[in-house]
């Protein structure tokens, strides 16, 4: 088990070097001057003068291999430079902006979990009834329909004809209810028919018969083993799922006005913002990378096995 966590806490120093190098390729590869950018973020004419100053505070006129070395070892002091709309570190900005995104992706996700485990498990145990039927419509409707749609469709009804909720910004918990909705939606279809399908799955092995003829209990064997092992790939889902949610659910924010990480990447798209895209790029792997090894831990606290096969393969 030591050996498994070590090798997958080691894969993540090449994955997130690589990303940056695939992050400073790209910028670089980009027809947009970062000079020009900050000058047009600053409202400055641009002179020859000017731009050549500025290429020269931003290490532009060095070679690429010394530039991309010392974008490395910046961004491994965590130095993500200053945002060339605000002139302020956007280590600070980024920060000011996360709890908000955190609050609206840990509410989405407890939402959906709330609702698609069970929804998914009853749909399994008594399929073809009612609740199927039910789940199945859910589901459907989750997964086909645009989340900027249903977050204006929510505003529409809950916000401006019953006035139940407000339009837009952070502040109470009834702010948090109509984005947290719009984005759980897509989730609980996902978790719901991943469930159903794998405790379906799990209902043909041939423990879950044994374990009826020794007289275990039903209810035991339902909870204490099939939604056991059939939770695992509700985990892997939720772990992926989480990464996108921490580095900001652009477009909900957006219809939202919800002041988080991904409406703030947004903005800096349109202003040309590098320093900030360039944060944005390498917290989301980071982000990415760690949710995934969380989920990788909790599956072989569930499932010793997988640090056995682990070994096996390698």
């Amino acid at each position: 088990m030591v050996t498994f966590i070590a090798k997958r806490i080691l894969a993540i120093v090449p994955i997130v070097l690589f990303a940056i190098f695939i992050m400073f390729l790209l910028i670089r590869l980009s027809p947009v001057d970062p000079a020009e950018a900050y000058l047009a973020a600053a409202h400055i004419h641009p002179t020859e003068e000017i731009l050549a100053e500025k290429r020269h505070e931003f290490g532009l006129d060095q070679p690429v291999i010394v530039q991309y070395f010392q974008t490395v070892w910046k961004i491994l002091q965590l130095d993500f430079g200053k945002s060339y709309l605000t002139n302020e570190p956007v280590l600070e900005e980024v920060a000011a902006r996360m709890p908000a995104t955190i609050q609206l992706a840990v509410s989405s996700i407890l939402l959906a979990i709330l609702v698609s485990i069970p929804l998914g498990f009853l749909s399994a145990i008594y399929k073809n009834s009612a609740i199927d039927t039910f789940s199945r419509m859910l589901s459907f409707f989750g997964a086909s329909i645009p989340q900027f749609w249903l977050g204006y469709l929510m505003i529409f009804f809950f916000s401006v004809k019953l006035d139940l909720f407000p339009v837009e910004g952070r502040g109470s918990w009834e702010h948090l209810v109509l984005p947290s909705v719009t984005l759980s939606l897509a989730l609980i279809a996902i978790y719901t028919r991943l469930l159903r399908a794998s405790v379906l799955e799990q209902l043909q092995e041939s423990y879950v018969l044994y374990a009826r003829t020794r007289g275990i209990k039903e209810r035991v064997i339902m909870v204490k083993h099939v939604l056991k092992i059939a939770i695992t790939p509700v985990l892997t889902g939720l772990g992926m799922n989480m990464g996108k949610l921490l580095t900001g659910t652009i477009i909900v924010e957006q219809v939202f006005s919800w002041p988080g990480f991904g409406r703030y990447f947004v903005e800096a798209i349109f202003n040309r913002d590098i320093p900030v895209i360039q944060c944005y790029v390498i917290m989301a792997a980071c982000l990415f990378i760690v949710c995934n090894l969380i989920v990788d831990l909790v599956q072989l606290y569930m499932d010793p096995r997988i640090s056995w096969k682990g070994r096996t393969e390698s």
